[in-house]
């Protein structure tokens, strides 16, 4: 039997949830709380780090917690004793992807074993961000390893070192991926709010999957730096949260800039929204119908909807983006082992497709890494074939593609469904992906923000609000004047397996 390597969980318990009085509270409750005294950052963390004790052996969300989490908090109730509160995240405990780099005593692997043991050598830039502002690294969540680019045949959300990570609605369904860990972790209220990473899907389908917000934000807004690299032409960090609210306030931090604004309550009255039909829905009758009644949700708030509003181009850049992230992969992977890995023993993607080889049983035993032999084949980031499908690219998802939807129709979003509910996990024969709407925004570099819309027997479906570039306060305005009225999240119930007569969102 394979076991997977590093995962730190506790032995498995019944799932009493027994004193915990912190489900799906915010992070303004969690403040208050800590500003009346009712709470302490020490209590929530300690409260947080037992219910995810209690229940992740369920999951495989959190592939190892921080061992200085407690005494981070006590310092940091001290600061508040003291007169200093840093802002909205003082205190507050949130989980990080093990594909960004921390320097404490965790690791930063990307889930793989090629990486067991390595600590970077500084912080990435975003998790120096979270520290200044006062958060907890309450710990590292697993992920589709290598953020899902190792191969064709994968399985979302397993990793050597983590396992197969679960979806809280339903232990057999899949969380997606590769940030399915932070996904199923906040879903189940293991923390606060968490931070996950992007390329083509990776924030936005988590989080329709496990019912949260997430935010792509547009490429740049976020430092990349410390972050285990698929291509630095699309890959960006963002948060991931339980609601508009905590997702506004995380974005903050991990950007510099103040985003509060946009909790306007009245945030649809007049916003012209699209509606992109050709290609993003009628792959799932059931995301279908629940985002047409988010749609009507929009409407009933005065948003003036546009529909159809089509992205031009969509569907026919697809080849040419993974030409890109398979040279990219190649280059960055071997400047981020240089720089944020030198005690690693692998220096390069052959080191790493060496190691899988020679580590096949703990490695590759569901699937393989064609992906990784793709981009070992691939020349240097000067190749005419890359720089012409990284001109095609922008050119098609750029100024021939969102951009002329949104000044043809005066836009200031487009809607669509962000997935389809979630598949049964598969390890035999990979993901079963009916489609999604991430790639426009992706490819473009542009911000998306993903909410949830409801569910469908019981299993979340999301809808994503798609903007041009720097869009990020407009979509969170639109997001919460959304979820003010729709009000649309349930937890998890921890349904051992999906059942038609039995609702797993509580």
């Amino acid at each position: 039997m394979v076991r997977p390597v590093g995962a730190q969980h506790a032995a498995p318990l019944p799932m009493t949830t027994s004193g915990f009085d912190l489900e799906e509270l915010t992070i303004a409750q969690l403040q208050d709380g800590m500003r009346t005294g009712s709470h302490t950052s020490r209590s929530i963390c300690a409260a947080y780090l037992a219910r995810l004790a209690e229940l992740d052996p369920k999951l495989h969300s959190v592939i190892e917690t921080n061992p200085d989490a407690l005494a981070i908090a006590d310092r940091l109730d001290a600061e508040r004793k003291a007169g200093r509160v840093r802002g909205p995240l003082h205190g507050i405990p949130v989980l990080v992807k093990d594909n960004i780099a921390t320097a404490d005593r965790m690791m930063t692997t990307a889930g793989s074993l090629a990486l067991a043991g390595v600590t970077p050598p500084r912080d990435a830039p975003l998790v120096a961000r979270l520290r200044a502002a006062g958060a907890v690294i309450l710990g590292k969540t697993n992920l589709s390893e290598w953020a899902n680019i190792r191969s064709n045949q994968s399985s979302s959300g397993w990793s050597a070192r983590g396992g197969q990570c679960a979806n809280p609605y339903a232990l057999d369904r899949n969380p997606c991926g590769s940030s399915s860990g932070t996904g199923a972790a906040i879903a189940a209220n293991f923390a606060a709010a968490g931070v996950g990473t992007e390329t083509d899907g990776s924030i936005v389908c988590p989080s329709s999957a496990c019912s949260l917000v997430g935010v792509k934000p547009t490429l740049g807004l976020i430092d990349g730096a410390g972050i285990i690299p698929i291509a630095h032409s699309q890959d960006t960090a963002g948060p991931m949260a339980r609601t508009v609210a905590d997702a506004t306030a995380l974005l903050g931090a991990l950007s510099g800039r103040d985003f509060s604004a946009s909790l306007d309550p009245a945030g649809l009255k007049g916003a012209r929204i699209g509606v992109a039909r050709q290609k993003f829905f009628g792959y799932s009758p059931e995301a279908d119908a629940v985002v047409g009644a988010a749609i009507e949700v929009l409407k009933s708030q005065g948003a003036v909807i546009v529909d159809p509003a089509d992205i031009p181009h969509a569907g026919e850049y697809d080849d040419s983006e993974l030409t890109v992230l398979l040279y990219e992969l190649k280059a960055d992977l071997a400047t981020y082992l240089a720089s944020w890995a030198p005690g690693a023993k692998v220096k390069t993607l052959a080191d790493v497709i060496a190691f899988n080889e020679a580590n096949k049983e703990r490695e590759m035993p569901y699937f393989g890494q064609e992906f990784f032999l793709q981009a070992q084949e691939k020349g240097p980031l000067t190749d005419q074939v890359y720089r012409d499908a990284l001109a095609k690219d922008q050119r098609l998802s750029r100024a021939e593609g969102l951009d002329v939807v949104f000044t043809q129709h005066n836009l200031d979003a487009i809607v669509a469904p962000t997935g389809s509910p979630a598949w049964p996990t598969d390890l035999v024969n990979g993901d079963h992906f009916l489609g999604a709407s991430s790639t426009p925004a992706a490819v473009a570099g542009y911000a998306s923000v993903a909410v949830p819309a409801g569910y469908s027997f019981g299993l979340p479906v999301g809808m994503s609000f798609i903007g041009r570039a720097n869009s990020e306060a407009t979509l969170l305005k639109l997001a919460y004047g959304y979820e003010r009225t729709a009000k649309p999240r349930r937890p998890p119930g921890f349904l051992p397996q999906w059942r038609p007569d039995v609702d797993p969102a509580r």
